[in-house]
């Protein structure tokens, strides 16, 4: 894209975001952005009206794969918290106190906290659809399978998301994979 630009004279930037729904509907996503710097100083100020976290990270493509860098994260984070959630459900413990007891320790994250409690709530509302992930993931299989290089959490998250066929739900609905399993 950036090339084709280029050689129209139009100017272009890859800028994907981070934060679902609610931080389009809030103003505070977080932006990655690749492409020319002097392009991303002029519409910075366009930017600033979506985002909070706003990063120009390099030349043209680095901000798609700053963004894989992100869902593989996500890929990881969002699986621990299924497995944790479903490990609370198998030995009995209250769930709602096992979040309290973990979401503000060295195991918090924001899936944690907004995931989590999604799954607690029976909330499979997509922020994120299941779709996207899988669109993003596999962007991220394939730029790593053309380096010969393996990521294994991600081609296992991969592989569980693609296998629940419910792609209109949002990325929390990572829990069925282990419903059907019991």
């Amino acid at each position: 894209i950036y090339t084709d630009a280029k050689i129209r004279n139009i100017k272009s930037l890859d800028a994907p975001v981070s934060g679902g729904d609610i931080g389009a509907k809030n103003g505070t996503l977080s932006i990655m952005v690749g492409g020319d710097k002097n392009v991303y100083e002029d519409v910075y100020p366009l930017f600033q009206i979506l985002g909070q976290t706003i990063n120009y990270v390099g030349q043209a493509g680095l901000g798609q794969h700053t963004k894989m860098t992100n869902q593989i994260v996500i890929a990881g984070t969002i699986a621990g918290v299924v497995e944790a959630i479903h490990y609370a459900h198998q030995t009995g413990l209250e769930t709602d106190t096992m979040m309290k007891c973990i979401s503000k320790g060295a195991a918090g994250s924001w899936q944690l906290e907004h995931n989590g409690q999604a799954i607690l709530d029976n909330n499979f509302n997509p922020g994120f659809y299941i779709k996207h992930f899988i669109k993003d993931m596999k962007i991220a299989q394939k730029e790593m399978s053309d380096r010969d290089i393996q990521l294994d959490i991600l081609n296992k998250v991969l592989e569980m998301y693609t296998n629940l066929n419910e792609d209109e739900l949002g990325t929390q609905a990572l829990i069925h994979h282990y419903e059907k399993e019991n």
